[in-house]
């Protein structure tokens, strides 16, 4: 198969155990990003199979139509990147691992960096000793402080075992579902939304990115944070209503916050607004970029490629395709 990986930024994959699954395979990695629809087209004009990087290139309709070669799109977890009836309608079978194993160890521990960071104001502290001043501030203790998770999920819930042995209270909000799940594993849900924002001092966010969570955190959801609590956002950009963060920053509700995603990606705007607010501890989508993390995860995805061309495709989304 000619294989097409796309947004390999740093070239991280060929040096990895699981790409040597793809033996055999005609492989193309593309390190640059395309945005252009036109240029995608020429670059992978005679590609087979995509492999991509999370949901850093979608993929439209426009552009598999002019894809005639493409047979297999190969990728990880959620894929509101993707237009699956476009897939169908032009024959692409979508492959994703929807119930992988375990969870994201590398997103869960940057969450808690990021936490850290912000509690301990560790990067306006780094600046002041070296523009040659001392301390600049005083920074919080985690201990006896609130958690506020939103979201049940295996990330969210590794996050909650870093904050019990740090000695914080750990407090939920989610779906219904999430929340009643929550409650028959014997945790703590918040009385309710207006008090889960009000009563934390940290809310981390952890909730897949789809069309029904589109925005799910609102400016009003921000405004009743506390002055000294901390907002962290490793999940998705697009679960905070558009411009609602930035504008809660100017307002200082929250006091901080530490974020890992954006809308934008990749964010190379040296001026953007909110990686620039002095309460804003910014890193760009780093959250699940470890070697390990990424070995774990396209060993799956390059699994699902030998899988079909093997004549047994597995984690079809789209499997009338096949048939």
């Amino acid at each position: 198969m000619k294989v097409h990986i796309l947004d390999d930024w740093f070239d991280t994959l060929r040096g990895l155990p699981c790409f040597a699954k793809l033996k055999g395979h005609d492989v193309t990695v593309w390190n640059a990003h395309f945005r252009s629809t036109d240029l995608l087209a020429e670059k992978l004009g005679q590609a087979e199979t995509l492999v991509l990087f999370r949901e850093r290139t979608p993929i439209t309709a426009d552009l598999l139509h002019r894809l005639p070669n493409l047979k297999l799109i190969s990728q990880r977890s959620v894929y509101p990147h993707v237009d699956v009836p476009a897939c169908t309608a032009q024959g692409v079978l979508l492959c994703s691992n929807m119930k992988a194993d375990g969870h994201s160890v590398a997103a869960a521990e940057l969450t808690w960096a990021l936490m850290l960071a912000c509690a301990r104001q560790l990067t306006a502290q780094n600046a002041s000793i070296k523009a040659g001043q001392w301390q600049m501030g005083v920074g919080q203790s985690l201990a006896g402080r609130r958690l506020g998770l939103y979201g049940y999920g295996r990330i969210a819930r590794a996050v909650a075992g870093y904050a019990r042995a740090f000695g914080m209270e750990v407090v939920w909000w989610a779906s219904e579902q999430g929340r009643a799940r929550a409650l028959a594993d014997g945790e703590t849900v918040a009385e309710s939304r207006a008090a889960f924002f009000a009563e934390s001092d940290f809310i981390s966010l952890h909730v897949r990115m789809k069309p029904e969570t589109k925005g799910i955190i609102t400016a009003a959801d921000l405004t009743l944070m506390k002055p000294s609590a901390s907002f962290i956002n490793t999940s998705r950009a697009g679960l905070v209503e558009r411009g609602a963060l930035l504008t809660a920053m100017h307002a200082g509700r929250p006091g901080r916050a530490g974020i890992d995603v954006f809308e934008t990606e990749p964010l190379t705007d040296a001026n953007d607004p909110l990686v620039h607010h002095p309460n804003v501890i910014a890193t760009p989508h780093i959250g699940f970029v470890t070697e390990d993390e990424l070995d774990s995860q396209f060993a799956d995805i390059f699994d699902q490629i030998n899988a079909y061309t093997s004549g047994a495709p597995i984690h079809m989304i789209n499997p009338e395709v096949w048939r």
